[in-house]
C-alpha cells in the first residue's frame, strides 16, 4: 500500500469555496488506496481542514459521500463506454474499444472503481447512464444476428464479469507475467463468450432478468 501523502491543495479546497468537491475527492482518493472501508468521515474532514460536523452541510453522513463517489465512478465509466461505443470502426473494433475503456477506467480510478461494485445502493439510476445497457446496445450492434436465442442481457452480465475478473486480478498482480496482456486476455475471452453463444439452437435464458 502507497504511503498516504496530503497535497498542499487538499486544505485549500474548503477555503475556496469548494468543500462538497474537496470531500468527494478525500473519499475517492482514500478509497483508491485503503479501500471503502479505510476511512472514517473524521478522516476525510481532517484532510480537507475542516471539523466532522461540517460535513454534514452536504452529506447526511458516511454513506451518502460513498454513495456520491459510486455516482460520479459510474457516470466517469459510462461515458468512456459511450465513447467508445460511438467511436470509428466497424461495430467489433468499437465493441473491443469498451473493453479496453473499462480496463484503462478500473486502473486509472481506482476509487471510483471500487465503490462502484462495494457501496451496495451505488445502482445507476434513471438519471445516471447505465453502464450494462451501453454493453447490452453494443452486443446488439456489434452480433445482428443475435446469440442462437440466447439473450443479449445473458451474455452482456459475462462479459461484464469477465472483464471485472480480469480487471481485479491485474489490480491485485495476480495475472501471469509472461502471455497474454489484460488486454488481450479479455478480447480473447469475449469472443469466447460471444461466438460460443451463438453457436446454440435453444433460448436456456429467454426469462433471464438482470435485475432480478
Amino acid at each position: 500500500m502507497r504511503p498516504w501523502r496530503e497535497r498542499p491543495e487538499d486544505r485549500r479546497s474548503y477555503h475556496h469555496g469548494n468543500l462538497k468537491e474537496a470531500l468527494i475527492e478525500a473519499a475517492r482518493r482514500f478509497i483508491a488506496e485503503r479501500g471503502v472501508g479505510g476511512f472514517t468521515l473524521v478522516d476525510a474532514a481532517r484532510l480537507v481542514g475542516v471539523t466532522p460536523a461540517a460535513l454534514y452541510r452536504h452529506f447526511r453522513g458516511r454513506e451518502a459521500l460513498l454513495e456520491e463517489v459510486a455516482g460520479r465512478g459510474f457516470k466517469d465509466l459510462a461515458g468512456r463506454l459511450a465513447r467508445a461505443l460511438t467511436g470509428r470502426g466497424t461495430p467489433l473494433e468499437r465493441f473491443t474499444r469498451m473493453g479496453e475503456a473499462y480496463l484503462a477506467f478500473a486502473e486509472e480510478e481506482p476509487g471510483y472503481y471500487a465503490a462502484i461494485f462495494e457501496v451496495r445502493s451505488a445502482a445507476p439510476n434513471p438519471d445516471r447512464p447505465n453502464p450494462f445497457d451501453l454493453l447490452v446496445e453494443a452486443l446488439k450492434a456489434t452480433f445482428p444476428d443475435g446469440f442462437g436465442g440466447v439473450d443479449p442481457r445473458f451474455i452482456a452480465l459475462e462479459v461484464w464479469a469477465l472483464s471485472h475478473g480480469i480487471a481485479t486480478l491485474a489490480a491485485s498482480g495476480q495475472l501471469p507475467k509472461t502471455g497474454p496482456d489484460k488486454y488481450e486476455l479479455l478480447r480473447a475471452g469475449v469472443l469466447a463468450l460471444v461466438h460460443g453463444a451463438g453457436a446454440g439452437d435453444t433460448n436456456p435464458k429467454a426469462g433471464f432478468d438482470p435485475a432480478s
